[in-house]
């Protein structure tokens, strides 16, 4: 069982910047492929971005390449979301999902996603 813990939400202005943590359990962290997902009241989840394994790859929802950046730390057992030039419409909680399967792709769907951290709320004022 792998537990996520998701830090690092908070309000900022458009424009502005925010850096999210997951904290991950267990010593099989570096094994697991990494995804980002968030959810707006009324919304659907949806992928945000997501790193696999081994650092094979990463890949972006649309709406956010070039503005959101996916990294992983294994040896501290955390993976990162930095976040520029936020908008209005990123507001949303924000998930951390982990994948057990070593693909050397990112899945987008969150279904292959076998563990999930609670959320933290990243608010952007316009």
């Amino acid at each position: 069982q792998v537990q996520l813990v998701e830090s690092g939400g908070g309000l900022v202005q458009a424009g502005g910047s925010l850096r999210l943590s997951c904290a991950a359990s267990g010593r099989t962290f570096s094994s697991y492929a990494m995804g980002w997902f968030r959810q707006a009241p009324g919304k659907e989840r949806e992928f945000v971005a997501g790193i696999t394994w081994k650092d094979i790859s990463t890949a972006y929802a649309d709406s956010v390449k070039g503005r959101f950046t996916i990294s992983r730390d294994n040896a501290k057992n955390t993976v990162y979301l930095q976040m520029i030039s936020l908008k209005p419409e990123d507001t949303a909680v924000y998930y951390c999902a982990a994948d057990r399967a070593r693909s050397t792709r990112v899945s987008v769907a969150a279904a292959p996603y076998d563990y999930w951290g609670q959320g933290t709320q990243v608010t952007v004022s316009s």
